[in-house]
């Protein structure tokens, strides 16, 4: 009797995480435990180089995939669907549909919000009069990766986009509100609505009141009776992002949405101004909350949404770092160091320290806080000395001088020094990287057992507006079991001393673009 009472009660929350290589479907518990998943890779096309798209039908086919098989996990295991109260979406950010506001088809493909086929079209957008004001009102300086400059390619080149917008029938969104239109039935219900989390990543939307911005509009000029933008609605919400249409969740609401690097603040309880989390992919993205006002910045970093539950919304500052894990990647496919990424510890670890080796990975360039487009991939310090594991040191620290850098930068920005820094991601995996980020950070690093945070940000955000939770207090202990914490272990002068070595080398490693 006791138990099938408690099985009544249990609840559970969908979250779809839609990726930029992959799509996922996870159902988490109450307790943040994530119960059953299923994920799809889905097809990267690049047409030229520097292009980087996505067939906007198949995000959703990935999804829809996900769902089932996700669904079919979880009642294997003895659960109900009926027990799922909500789903929470989260999505690459930036990336750009188009679709025909009659009949709900794509124009084009999406552009990837890596794509920088807009570099000229960003560099002639930055010579016009009143550019130098965009980011106070938006939080963003012109460059190829907002949405903006990816539509207005589209206008200006893709013929049915043109024709659409002539016609007043072109409807724009960020992957999240293509994924909502679709997933409600597109064109029948109309169900077109974004968060401010994925509009503060646009430059249409006013980063202080959250609404689109006339200025920004007619900077850009475009003319709103020919465009349909997507309705701004908090990234909570038990009515505004309508219900599922299809499948084996027909039916059963989406109250949740946020882009996913303020999903996965969201996810690691980022909840008060002073917390930041720091996500180790492919690149890093560090979000910094701040508070109920936004911080422009001073010190090269982005102003964004952290998220909008209650009509109050947060903000952080943003910085992001271009490599990180692909340094790993480059050692084992370019110089063949290793076999696979999980062995760079390993490799790291045969020697007692860099040797004296500095590695700037600046393989594009460098991003926040330096915004040094000249910079390439060098190398100081080597010797007869110098073995792999000195270099595979050198890669790892990288990572790590370039997230102090950017917590530099914020501490400045916002006035606030951080506690600790909570991480995520492939990177996070190697105990050595993350013990390297606490020595040369000065604060605590605490990386969760469950490493889904971005899901999990999704699930607490539909959670939250299906009363599953009430309050930030109820979450205090939602993902802590099996928490590891990075204490810093060397002293303030050696840190100084590293750090002033890196900064030299950033120094060193201009201009080697003509």
């Amino acid at each position: 009797m006791g138990d099938s009472s408690l099985a009544v009660k249990e609840s559970f929350i969908g979250s779809i995480d839609q990726g930029t290589t992959s799509t996922r479907f996870l159902i988490f518990n109450k307790e943040g435990e994530p119960v059953a998943s299923h994920q799809v890779e889905f097809e990267q096309f690049y047409p030229q180089p520097g292009w980087h798209e996505h067939d906007p039908l198949e995000l959703i086919s990935s999804i829809e995939t996900c769902i089932e098989g996700a669904v079919k996990a979880f009642e294997e295991q003895g659960h109900a669907a009926k027990d799922i109260k909500a789903v929470g979406i989260t999505n690459q950010r930036e990336t750009t549909v188009v679709w025909d506001h009659e009949t709900g088809e794509p124009l084009y493909n999406a552009i990837v919000w890596t794509d920088t086929r807009t570099q000229a079209l960003a560099r002639k957008l930055k010579t016009r009069l009143g550019s130098d004001k965009l980011q106070g009102l938006c939080g963003l300086p012109v460059s190829t990766y907002p949405s903006v400059t990816k539509l207005l390619w589209m206008i200006e080149n893709v013929p049915k986009v043109a024709d659409a917008y002539a016609k007043g029938n072109l409807a724009f969104g960020t992957v999240d509100a293509w994924v909502v239109y679709k997933l409600n039935g597109g064109p029948k219900k109309n169900v077109f609505v974004t968060d401010p989390t994925n509009a503060s990543r646009t430059m249409f939307m006013n980063i202080h009141t959250l609404k689109y911005d006339e200025q920004l509009l007619d900077f850009f000029r475009f003319d709103l009776a020919k465009l349909h933008l997507p309705k701004i609605v908090r990234s909570s919400d038990t009515t505004a992002y309508g219900t599922l249409s299809t499948g084996v969740l027909s039916g059963f609401p989406i109250m949740g949405c946020l882009g996913d690097q303020s999903a996965a603040l969201v996810g690691q309880k980022g909840f008060t101004p002073g917390r930041a989390k720091n996500t180790y992919g492919t690149g890093c993205f560090l979000l910094y909350h701040v508070g109920d006002k936004p911080v422009m910045s001073t010190h090269g970093l982005l102003t964004t949404v952290a998220y909008d539950f209650d009509g109050t919304p947060q903000y952080a500052l943003e910085g992001s770092i271009a490599v990180a894990g692909s340094s790993i990647k480059f050692l084992q496919n370019n110089f063949g160091f290793i076999g696979s990424s999980k062995e760079i510890s390993q490799l790291a670890e045969t020697v007692p320290d860099n040797g004296g080796c500095t590695f700037v990975t600046a393989f594009s360039g460098l991003f926040a806080p330096y915004w040094i487009d000249d910079a390439q991939g060098t190398i100081f310090g080597i010797t007869h000395y110098t073995q792999k594991g000195h270099i595979a040191r050198a890669t790892l620290e990288a990572t790590c001088f370039q997230t102090k850098a950017i917590l530099d930068a914020m501490a400045k920005d916002s006035g606030k020094a951080l506690a600790e820094l909570a991480v995520d991601g492939g990177m996070t995996n190697s105990d050595l990287c993350m013990q390297t980020q606490a020595d040369l950070i000065g604060i605590p690093v605490e990386r969760p057992r469950m490493l889904e945070t971005t899901a999990l940000g999704a699930a607490i955000a539909a959670g939250f507006a299906a009363g599953v939770w009430k309050t930030f207090d109820e979450l205090k202990n939602v993902n802590t079991a099996g928490t590891t914490q990075f204490t810093p272990k060397i002293s303030k002068e050696e840190r100084d001393k590293k750090f002033g070595k890196w900064e030299k080398a950033v120094e060193m490693c201009r201009g080697w673009v003509d």
